[in-house]
């Protein structure tokens, strides 16, 4: 079953956000059944195999010129769907996604989803000790 995990709406930023074409009931994560990673904000959209997901991890504190919208990074190659400044999770990728911002693609999206902790644990990767149950002799 997909998982949808909406944004966290600072009501402040509505202003910046709705031009964009921000539709507050629809747009967010989608972990779809076929194994797709979809995001959504508005006009812009980025999708990507789950499998190309390396990690996944909550960051906060935003600036909030730095939080709102749809923002490349002017440090790294990264992008952001941000709809606050409190939190959100940053999903890395294995291979580089192309968005319309960027067509060379990005290694790295910021979305700033209500349920942190649903959607960085959605996406988080087993570890080799994560196996499962073992039997001994």
């Amino acid at each position: 079953m997909s998982r949808h995990f909406g944004y966290a709406i600072d009501k402040w930023f509505l202003p910046v956000i709705l031009p964009l074409g921000f539709k507050r009931d629809s747009d967010g994560v989608t972990l779809t059944d076929d194994g797709s990673f979809v995001a959504t904000f508005g006009f812009f959209k980025l999708v990507t195999p789950l499998t190309n997901i390396t990690g996944a991890h909550i960051t906060r504190n935003y600036r909030w010129w730095t939080a709102v919208g749809v923002r490349g990074s002017q440090a790294d190659d990264g992008l952001s769907f941000g709809t606050n400044r409190q939190a959100g999770v940053c999903v890395h990728f294995a291979e580089k996604v192309p968005s319309a911002l960027r067509r060379r693609g990005h290694s790295a999206l910021t979305v700033t989803v209500a349920d942190l902790e649903g959607l960085a644990g959605a996406l988080a990767r087993p570890g080799p000790d994560d196996a499962g149950p073992t039997s001994s002799s």
